[in-house]
């Protein structure tokens, strides 16, 4: 059998571009990655698999980036010097632990079983459907709901145990959180803040895992050039997106992101029928 050629840097970079675009909005990155890999004729290819993975680190760095004064007083109340910032941190690793031990012993599985068009384009009509019918919720937190510092560990667990739920493609870790994160209490913009927070801890362990078990067949099929052209794209497409998606969320909610996924499953599966 042919090995596949190399990942080229404008592949490189269109992958950049759907990840960053679509990480911390509703409408699941992971399920974009694997339909875009698809049109590339690159479903198959193992390095390109973890590749979508990857570079989710380019993510990572702009939530980093932008939240910046969130993660300084995480670390000054790791330190004793801002109680604030300890309770977020508490409530980012109670958020996190769910998922954490779920993706260690599932991880293998979802990639073998999950990572296909069929799969997503379920996730994606079932998400879809859901952000529809809950998006009252969001409009009710506007003017009742609290502030990230209002979160109580409770709330954390409730939000990270939703968070597991994304763990199938085409779900939406953002769309899982922020609308658990609005089912405890929390505001519009403070569930999309704690959601974009706690990506720090689960892509990160995500992107570490991959690293280490396939990080010999990434570099082999994508190459040194290609995984930093994707990982920049990621980058400021990701900065860009969660302002933007910030400001969206607080006008017009999550309606119009529900349409599009159930559009857009639709269109795979009429894809997948023919």
């Amino acid at each position: 059998m042919t090995a596949p050629a190399p990942l080229g840097p404008l592949e490189a970079a269109f992958l950049g571009l759907v990840e960053g675009l679509t990480e911390y909005l509703p409408v699941s990155s992971t399920g974009h990655l694997i339909l875009a890999s698809t049109l590339l004729g690159r479903a198959e290819d193992p390095a390109v698999k973890s590749f979508e993975i990857v570079i989710q680190a380019g993510a990572i760095l702009a939530v980093l980036g932008l939240y910046r004064e969130r993660v300084l007083a995480m670390l000054r109340g790791l330190a004793g010097r801002d109680p604030a910032g300890r309770r977020l941190l508490v409530n980012l690793v109670v958020g996190f632990v769910p998922a954490g031990i779920l993706g260690v012993l599932l991880h293998r599985a979802i990639k073998a079983y999950l990572f296909g068009p069929g799969p997503v384009a379920g996730a994606l009509a079932v998400g879809g459907l859901a952000m529809i019918v809950l998006d009252g919720m969001r409009a009710r937190r506007l003017a009742d709901g609290t502030g990230i510092e209002g979160l109580t560990w409770r709330g954390a667990l409730v939000i990270g145990l939703a968070q597991c739920l994304a763990m199938w493609p085409g779900t939406s870790r953002s769309l899982v959180t922020i609308l658990a994160g609005l089912a405890v209490g929390l505001t519009p913009a403070a569930a999309a803040e704690f959601s974009f927070l706690l990506a720090l801890p689960t892509l990160g362990g995500a992107t570490f895992l991959d690293l280490v078990r396939d990080g010999a067949t990434l570099f082999s099929g994508i190459g040194v050039g290609p995984f930093l052209v994707g990982i920049a794209v990621a980058f400021v497409s990701a900065a860009l997106a969660v302002r933007g998606f910030v400001a969206w969320l607080g006008r017009h909610g999550l309606v119009p992101f529900g349409v599009y996924r159930l559009l857009l499953a639709g269109a795979v599966f009429w894809a997948l029928l023919r």
